[in-house]
C-alpha cells in the first residue's frame, strides 16, 4: 500500500479510515484478507464495472470476471493502467499483490492459471470493491 498516493490525491488515512468500515480499512489499507465466500460481491453477475472502494478507479470490467472456485471475486484481467503489482513475501511464500495505482490500496493477488487466453487469475477482496451497472 501506498499512502503517498492519498496524499497526492489530497486525502488522508484519518479520511479514509472515516469513510469505510473497520474491515475495509483492514483489508485495503492494512492489507489484510476477508475470509473465503463471505464477500458480497462474490456471486456478482450483472454487466457492469467494479471500482475501487477508496477512490472510485475503475478496475475490473463484469465480462472479465468468472468463478475460480477460491471464494473470492475472480477476474482474468484488470483494466489496463488501473492496477499496480509488488511482490508479496508475506506467509512464507512468493505473491503478487494487487493494488490500486491511483491510490495504492490493496486489492487482492494474481495468480497464474486462469482459465482464458490471458492465463490470470486475479483474486480481489470483495470488501474493496464497488460494483456499477452499465
Amino acid at each position: 500500500m501506498n499512502k503517498n498516493k492519498i496524499e497526492n490525491m489530497g486525502m488522508n488515512e484519518e479520511e479514509i479510515k472515516n469513510k469505510l468500515t473497520d474491515e475495509e480499512y483492514k483489508v485495503l489499507r492494512m492489507a489484510s484478507t476477508e475470509r473465503p465466500f463471505t464477500g458480497a460481491l462474490l456471486n456478482e453477475h450483472r454487466d457492469g464495472s467494479f471500482h475501487c472502494k477508496v477512490c472510485d478507479t475503475k478496475l475490473f470490467e463484469s465480462d472479465a470476471k468468472f468463478d475460480s472456485g477460491t471464494g473470492w471475486p475472480s477476474f482474468d484481467k484488470a483494466i489496463q493502467g488501473s492496477v499496480d503489482m509488488n511482490e508479496d513475501l508475506s506467509h512464507g511464500m512468493s505473491r503478487n499483490e494487487v493494488s490500486c495505482h491511483k491510490c495504492g490500496s490493496h486489492l487482492g493477488h494474481v495468480f497464474n492459471g486462469g482459465p482464458t487466453d490471458t492465463g490470470m487469475r486475479y483474486c480481489i477482496n470483495s470488501v474493496c470493491l464497488e460494483f456499477d451497472t452499465k
